[in-house]
């Protein structure tokens, strides 16, 4: 899991993650990784429109976004 964040952070690739909280709720957020801190990391959350630290082993799942989304207003 660790090496495709980094991998991700490496090519600036926004991913979509499927997130565990530490009050046991999952999520599904689309972040883009700005720094690693070891055993956790910060990335922009699309989801939350902030900057957030998340845990690594608390990501369950990583899939890299290949094409960005379009909304027709």
């Amino acid at each position: 899991m660790k090496e495709q964040l980094m991998k991700a952070m490496q090519h600036n690739q926004l991913v979509d993650l499927m997130y565990i909280s530490q009050s046991g709720e999952i999520t599904k957020r689309r972040v883009k990784l700005i720094k690693n801190f070891g055993d956790r990391f910060q990335a922009f959350c699309f989801t939350k429109h902030a900057k957030r630290t998340f845990i690594t082993d608390n990501v369950l799942a990583v899939m890299p976004v290949l094409r960005k989304e379009r909304v027709v207003i």
